[in-house]
């Protein structure tokens, strides 16, 4: 299976999927999901937001995601790994809390005062780099269900099939242009996938 030269290049073949759509809303799940979205806003010709995520770590190893929450949603965990774990949501309590800090510490970062777009019957876009467990893109695509769209569509370049297929309860539509059964990191679909900062957000952002 072909690999993408960088995120702007998966952009550019994302966006030619996702040309009907009618007017939408694009939010993009930073950080990565923000360099897809660029060339997608400008082939549609729409502006481009972010929803910013923050997954919630298991306390011995932060980077095993137990659940994640959005900005203007409430914590989607994944309750068969807590139990697993032998935890609650209760058990991370600090954690959430900690990761709301820092969420809405990036919303000022990268949006400043300025409220998210309404969603409210409008068909919404939601689009980040990759899909491995898919729980930051959960807990997004829950936090733009609430506020009343007419339509939701989750678009990544790659996800892993199982998440993918389980995402599709969570949109009206989900766009992945691949969707490999071995699927490892989101990177290893990527020739070049370098890890990119506040600043490089801002500076996609900033771009028309």
């Amino acid at each position: 299976m072909e690999l993408f030269a960088d995120r702007a290049e998966a952009g550019r073949r994302l966006a030619e999927r996702l040309l009907d759509a009618h007017d939408p809303v694009l939010l993009a799940l930073p950080r990565g999901g923000v360099a897809v979205a660029v060339p997608v806003a400008r082939r549609l010709g729409v502006p481009l937001d972010v929803l910013v995520t923050r997954k919630i770590g298991y306390p011995p190893q932060p980077e095993l995601g137990v659940g994640a929450i959005a900005e203007g949603g409430e914590p989607v965990f994944d309750r068969t790994l807590l139990r697993r774990l032998g935890m609650t949501a209760d058990s991370v309590a600090d954690v959430v809390e900690r990761e709301r800090r820092e969420l809405a510490r990036r919303v000022r970062v990268y949006r400043g005062d300025r409220p998210l777009p309404s969603l409210a019957g409008r068909e919404v876009i939601v689009v980040d780099d990759g899909l491995a467990t898919g729980g930051t893109a959960r807990a997004a695509l829950r936090a733009v269900a609430a506020a009343g769209p007419a339509k939701v569509t989750l678009a990544v370049p790659v996800g892993a099939l199982g998440t993918v297929e389980s995402l599709r309860r969570e949109a009206d539509e989900v766009v992945a242009l691949l969707t490999p059964v071995d699927f490892r990191a989101v990177g290893q679909w990527y020739e070049h996938f370098e890890q990119l900062t506040d600043a490089d957000v801002l500076d996609l952002l900033g771009q028309p």
